[in-house]
């Protein structure tokens, strides 16, 4: 058996055989932490940020604790989007390939549920799923998970902000009362304990603290839209990079959708990810992006979080997130696995609140322009704030001191502007001399 750090947890013999083959020399800190708990039976907490391993922190442990001789559900896994249940059925299979008789069923809305139902005269030892459409199988009495000894909610907080906490909650009433609950989430909010408390009693809990906030990687760029064309800003970012790919981040899907159309009429060749794609064009998307077919996909952050697409060189945030957590989950889809990315930002006056709070959560910013589709360095947004307010400063004493004359005469107002122009030139060098 060839050396690997992950033998220190006593896998069965095929489970070292995938770790091998997926190239897995060295646990990440949250697999140190979590898997031998797991082992044991127990409920965990794990809170980190993307990125970090914890897929295969709950996925190798139950795997391992799999009885092929059960005909029955073993485990349930449940994550917020159709494309990350894909994402962890894939991973799924690339360990079970080693031992063909676990058998595993990915359950996600969009598919003809029919035959579903028809697939499952025999159950699956691990299932994979939206909790919606895992809740309608059970409903119907065709997924039988009472036989379930654990069970997986995976990017807990967004399961909570898309309103799926109820369809777990269900699930989890239909399983076993000494239920090994795994949750895994990025952050954990305060509408979110109940449930906890409900299914968890005692759960280990790890809180993997990044060691920074954003990959070490990644350069991140800020670009001022000052009075022009944001779309045609856009376009002139894009042209002045060569990306292998770019995933354009906005806000909304009607914004991903003008932004995508304006990029098309631009003759630049586009991809789109947002919950309202029917779900054969998003799972056709999806394989479309993982080909290469594009070099720029437009999406909203339901791609933020969980999703791995293979081989993002930079994220562009058309839009900056209200929620600016969302953008550390954007950013973290480039400078994977070691690699360098680029995070490109176009910011508006609005949005000056925001970039501080984010450098206040350590992000440096470099700041740039794009003329003729170069990139330009500027002045940090210091300075000119400070430009900014100097000015404000002068306009105010101009206007104190050249008062409106008691009595007007036709053309009083040009003299009354040149009278305020010639005295805020001559504050203006006053404040230029004191400099020097």
């Amino acid at each position: 058996m060839n050396h690997t750090l992950f033998n220190q947890f006593g896998f069965k013999e095929f489970v070292i055989d995938a770790i091998l083959n997926l190239q897995f020399y060295q646990p990440t800190d949250i697999q140190a932490r979590l898997i031998p708990a797991i082992l044991r039976g127990e409920s965990v907490i794990g809170q980190s940020q993307t990125g970090t391993g914890k897929t295969h922190a709950f996925l190798l442990p139950l795997i391992n604790k799999i009885d092929p001789e059960r005909k029955e559900v073993q485990v349930v896994i449940t994550a917020p989007t159709r494309e990350l249940a894909q994402q962890i059925y894939e991973e799924v299979q690339k360990v079970i390939r080693f031992n063909p008789e676990i058998t595993a069923k990915n359950f996600i809305g969009g598919t003809d549920k029919q035959r579903t139902i028809e697939r499952l005269k025999t159950q699956p030892h691990i299932v994979v799923g939206t909790p919606g459409r895992i809740n309608d199988l059970i409903k119907e009495q065709a997924l039988l998970v009472y036989t379930a000894d654990a069970m997986v909610v995976d990017e807990a907080d967004l399961m909570l902000d898309m309103g799926f906490i109820f369809d777990v909650d269900q699930i989890s009433a239909k399983m076993k009362e000494e239920l090994q609950v795994l949750v895994f989430s990025a952050t954990i909010p305060e509408k979110l304990k109940p449930f906890l408390k409900k299914y968890m009693e005692n759960p280990r809990y790890s809180h993997v603290e990044p060691k920074q906030v954003t990959a070490a990687k990644i350069d991140h760029y800020l670009i001022p839209l000052k009075h022009r064309n944001k779309s045609k800003l856009l376009v002139d970012v894009c042209h002045s990079i060569n990306p292998y790919l770019a995933i354009i981040f906005t806000n909304t899907k009607k914004m991903a959708d003008m932004v995508a159309d304006q990029l098309s009429e631009n003759g630049i060749t586009v991809g789109i990810i947002h919950g309202d794609l029917p779900p054969r064009e998003r799972k056709k998307m999806m394989k479309q992006i993982n080909d290469a077919e594009f070099q720029y996909v437009v999406a909203t952050d339901l791609a933020a979080r969980g999703i791995d697409i293979k081989g993002i060189s930079h994220v562009i945030n058309y839009e900056i997130p209200s929620d600016l957590d969302f953008y550390v989950h954007r950013v973290g889809r480039t400078a994977r696995a070691g690699l360098s990315g680029v995070a490109v930002t176009i910011y508006e006056p609005s949005d000056e609140d925001a970039l501080n709070r984010l450098e206040k959560m350590g992000i440096a910013f470099s700041n740039i322009d794009v003329r003729n589709e170069e990139w330009i360095e500027i002045g940090p947004r210091e300075k000119r704030k400070a430009r900014k307010k100097e000015q404000t400063e002068i306009d105010k004493k101009a206007k104190s001191f050249i008062q409106k004359p008691k009595k007007v005469k036709p053309g009083y107002k040009k003299k009354l502007q040149d009278q305020t122009q010639k005295y805020k030139k001559s504050l203006q060098k006053k404040e230029s001399n004191k400099k020097r």
